[in-house]
Parts: structure tokens; C-alpha cells; sequence
């Protein structure tokens, strides 16, 4: 997504070498999404959902499971 727009940014962060970030984010598996510092995804998603919950964060608007 941060690659398709320049509205969008992104950062890849190795869990067990900055335990500070991992604590603060309290990060107990991998991989785990944080959008905007308050919307959490956990684990691996498939890809529509994914991108629902991260527009849905984004827009304000709530993510309703299928």
C-alpha cells in the first residue's frame, strides 16, 4: 500500500531488537500491524481484510467480520 500511494508510510521493525518499540506496542507474536498508533492487526490476514481494516482506520469507519 505504501509502495501504490505517497500518502502512505511504512516501517519494518525487527521485533527483538528494539524491545522498547515492542514493549510500548506490547508485540507478542509476529507479524502484528499497528495503524495509526491505535489500530492493531494480529497474525497473518488474508489480503481483503487487511486492507478493509486499514481503510476502515483510517476513514473512522468500524470493521464488520464476514
Amino acid at each position: 500500500m505504501a509502495f501504490e500511494s505517497p500518502h502512505i508510510t511504512a516501517s519494518c521493525v525487527e521485533a527483538t531488537e528494539f524491545m522498547d518499540l515492542s514493549r510500548k506496542y506490547r508485540v507478542t507474536g509476529v507479524p502484528k500491524t499497528i495503524v495509526n498508533g491505535t489500530v492493531e492487526i494480529m497474525g497473518a490476514v488474508p489480503e481483503d481484510l487487511f486492507v478493509r481494516t486499514v481503510v476502515d482506520a483510517t476513514t473512522g469507519a468500524a470493521t464488520k467480520d464476514d
